[in-house]
């Protein structure tokens, strides 16, 4: 049934875009590649709500921590290019 949505010879309903995305682990926003959420898979995007949780101090750790890794990945890229 994939087969015939991806070569657009059938238009899945709404209710098996969610099917398809519950299987493969994916926001419906990622399945259609649209909204806010379109590049991230659900394990992303709940742990991004899970942050919004946070109280703000702990939150700006959270970042703080973040922030720093990034920062030493894009100085590791940097160096080896």
């Amino acid at each position: 049934m994939i087969g015939k949505y991806e070569r657009g010879d059938a238009v899945p309903s709404i209710e098996a875009v969610k099917k398809i995305a519950d299987a493969f682990g994916v926001s419906l926003d990622y399945q259609v590649g649209e909204g806010i959420n379109s590049s991230f898979d659900k394990k992303t995007v709940k742990r991004l709500q899970d942050i919004e949780k946070l109280l703000p101090e702990d939150r700006e750790h959270i970042f703080a921590l973040m922030d720093a890794f990034l920062f030493m990945c894009q100085v590791q890229n940097s160096l080896s290019a």
